[in-house]
């Protein structure tokens, strides 16, 4: 209980590792109540928020310019701290096994930079037993101190929602998590000062950690419901959208929605769960299935462009398509684990190399990671089919006489990956509509 009223006080300082989409605003609206240091190793990430800028967009640069938060890469930093949190991404490897390196990296800075009377709170979405038996050994090894003696650590997993401005940190109810009753009331304390909404106290550690993995396979799983519907229903020649509308009257229909699952959460975390699963001799049928399912989605929207233009009496290879959007959900720059590129990489596979618009997404990145460049919005003229991958803000604004001077000579094929549009209204104007 010191730990929380030196915080208050002023007279301790609380660390955040990892900068991104989740670590940052948690940062910010910390340093609103107490001393805070931001620690990122990306220099060019620290160097943005140094000089005001958001490159996130979750706060804004207004934010970052008035935040109180000492941003910066010199690790020696969090020497000055003794409340830690480290929220860092947790991705897949490409055969889909989880890729600790980041959280095992973060705790090797921290660790080599821990004092006593620590507490070190994981926000990183783990499988049960990682914070524990994963992180921290190396907080040991690197630090020379011992956990439970010498520094305690909790957990208490993120739920930010990148680009949502309604679902915030502070009116997200917060698990929180302790070694011990003693840790669990001040990590509880210690989160209460920013979250509105406030906490729920797991019992352990490995709970707070299963929560979080679940929230997420749960989502994944209700979607990939939702895409196999649509590929029935495509086959049956019934709309989608309208059956999932009528059936959505009931009281209890849980209203979900086909599209594409990516991200670094939803189309990540159920592999979380299924390898600890399979380390402890269960294999995963039901959220197995669902990942095939929304991992196949990408390919199966790029096929059927492929068979809107052959409807369309227009040839396939070489055809002139454009998609619009990349990003992993809409109104975010983030493109990581984007599975609009899986939509990419099957139309090259028939000959087909698209054009790219996205006013939003994160070019450097998107360059970096997938090798993609994007065009103008203006510069997409002549296409055969447009694909409209991603439902933002500035995309639900086109009309009709917008998606008509993107299109050249004859039939305009139309795919509304998120069914954003009014299908009828794209009918009567005599396209060829696709959605999900």
């Amino acid at each position: 209980m010191k730990l929380y009223e030196g915080l208050v006080n002023g007279e301790e300082t609380l660390s955040l590792i990892g900068l991104g989409y989740v670590g940052m605003p948690i940062a910010v609206a910390f340093a609103k109540k107490v001393r805070v240091i931001g620690y990122d190793l990306n220099e060019k990430k620290i160097a943005l928020y140094q000089s005001g800028i958001d490159p996130t967009n979750e706060v804004g640069n207004e934010a970052i310019r008035n935040t109180t938060v000492e941003f910066t890469a010199d690790e020696t930093a969090l020497r000055r701290a003794r409340f830690h949190i480290v929220a860092v991404p947790t991705p897949v490897h490409g055969d889909h096994t989880p890729d600790l390196s980041p959280v095992e990296g973060a705790s090797r800075i921290l660790g080599r930079n821990l004092t006593k009377g620590s507490i070190v709170v994981y926000e990183s979405t783990v499988y049960p037993g990682v914070t524990e038996d994963v992180c921290v050994p190396i907080l040991e090894a690197e630090s020379g101190l011992k956990c439970g003696v010498d520094f305690k650590v909790g957990y208490s997993p993120e739920r930010i929602n990148p680009g949502d401005k309604v679902h915030r940190l502070e009116s997200i109810v917060k698990i929180v998590s302790g070694m011990d009753e003693e840790t669990l009331d001040t990590v509880a304390r210690v989160y209460e000062l920013v979250v509105e909404a406030g906490v729920h106290r797991a019992p352990t550690i490995k709970v707070a950690e299963a929560a979080k993995v679940i929230e997420n396979s749960q989502r994944d799983i209700n979607i990939a419901f939702m895409n196999e519907l649509s590929i029935i229903f495509n086959k049956l020649g019934i709309d989608t959208k309208s059956v999932l509308e009528a059936a959505g009257t009931k009281w209890n229909f849980l209203k979900f929605s086909p599209g594409l699952v990516g991200g670094h959460c939803i189309g990540v975390d159920p592999y979380y769960l299924t390898y600890k699963a399979e380390e402890v001799g269960y294999h995963s049928q039901v959220i197995l299935a669902g990942r095939r399912i929304n991992d196949d989605m990408g390919k199966y929207v790029a096929e059927n462009c492929v068979k809107q233009l052959i409807k369309a009496e227009k040839a396939v290879k070489n055809a002139r398509v454009a998609i619009l959007g990349f990003t992993f959900k809409e109104n975010c720059p983030d493109t990581r684990n984007s599975k609009v590129f899986d939509i990419v990489k099957e139309l090259r596979e028939y000959g087909i190399e698209p054009m790219i618009a996205d006013p939003v997404a994160d070019s450097t990145e998107a360059k970096q990671h997938y090798g993609v460049s994007f065009a103008g919005q203006e510069e997409i003229k002549g296409m055969d089919a447009v694909i409209l991958a991603v439902a933002h803000n500035a995309f639900s604004k086109l009309s009709v006489g917008d998606f008509d001077a993107l299109f050249g000579e004859g039939r305009k094929v139309l795919l509304d990956v998120k069914g954003m549009l009014d299908k009828d209204a794209y009918l009567r104007a005599g396209y060829s509509y696709w959605r999900l």
